[in-house]
């Protein structure tokens, strides 16, 4: 069984002279995140799987607070998540989740054997080098775009191109702010296709999860793209054809951990409207 722990929400990030939280950010896990940021959500799951009680400060990406100084000098790469941890930041997802199985050894999350831990990390490579990025797309396309409704071409490139540390590459990809165009779109939904159909093979051959019979780190970080993937309306990509993706999917939403994790406003219908996939204006 899966364990769920607390999260306690200590306020916005103080910017500036604003007063910091009351919790004692010296002795507490404190998760700095989004609400729907799938790489915030790897996170929560496995503080959550692992019952750790850790308070949390929620970063308002649509305005930016991502990339103001007080959270850069976190987290100079400025995104989300950022897990402090007795004072001391750990950055990147992937990198927190492995952090935080090392030190919390309770109900772990990665093989014992040292080949099976090898293959989950080449899972969790795979998963970082496809899925992850491959979702961002339709994300944006389908929801993220009204943040650039009033954006000519030049403030879309001085606002959100050129002021981001990292992830300036996606947003040269999108090139502008009516969305990403046809030819991304399309290997987007055939790199999610392809997980789903490496999903699907490796979930006949071992079974239940992804390594077998192990909840593992695999499953973590494949899970935001999958339930994004779900709330996009994209779900058909494995109905069907690839179908113990779909079985594999209501397992994980049946864990408590993933209960807690996705809280209301956890998924982008939560509040708000999609779009189409394709662009209009885009070829």
């Amino acid at each position: 069984m899966s364990g769920a722990g607390a999260g306690i929400l200590i306020g916005a990030l103080p910017l500036g002279g604003a007063e910091k939280p009351e919790a004692n950010m010296e002795q507490t896990l404190v998760l700095y995140h989004a609400a729907h940021s799938t790489c915030s959500q790897k996170v929560r799951m496995v503080l959550h799987e692992k019952g750790l009680e850790f308070a949390e400060v929620r970063i308002d990406l649509g305005n930016k607070e991502q990339l103001k100084p007080d959270y850069l000098a976190i987290n100079p790469n400025g995104v989300v998540p950022t897990l402090v941890d007795g004072g001391v930041p750990i950055i990147e997802s992937s990198v927190i989740c492995e952090y935080l199985d090392e030190k919390y050894p309770q109900n772990p999350l990665l093989p014992s054997d040292i080949v099976e831990r090898a293959h989950t990390r080449a899972w969790m490579h795979y998963i970082e080098e496809v899925a992850v990025g491959a979702i961002r797309v339709p994300s944006f396309n389908r929801a993220f775009l009204h943040r650039f409704d009033k954006l000519d071409q030049k403030q879309f490139e001085s606002e959100e191109i050129n002021p981001r540390p990292v992830r300036r590459e996606l947003f040269q990809r999108m090139g502008s702010p009516q969305g990403f165009g046809k030819q991304e779109i399309d290997r987007s939904l055939e790199q999610l296709g392809e997980t789903c159909r490496r999903m699907d093979a490796a979930i006949a051959k071992l079974g239940p999860w992804l390594m077998g019979r192990q909840f593992t780190l695999a499953d973590v970080l494949v899970m935001p793209s999958i339930d994004r993937m779900a709330d996009l309306g994209l779900a058909h990509i494995w109905d069907g054809k690839y179908p113990r993706v779909g079985e594999w999917y209501e397992r994980l939403k049946a864990r408590p951990a993933f209960q807690a994790t996705y809280y209301p406003g956890s998924r982008v219908t939560d509040f708000l409207p999609l779009r189409p996939l394709y662009a209009a204006g885009r070829d």
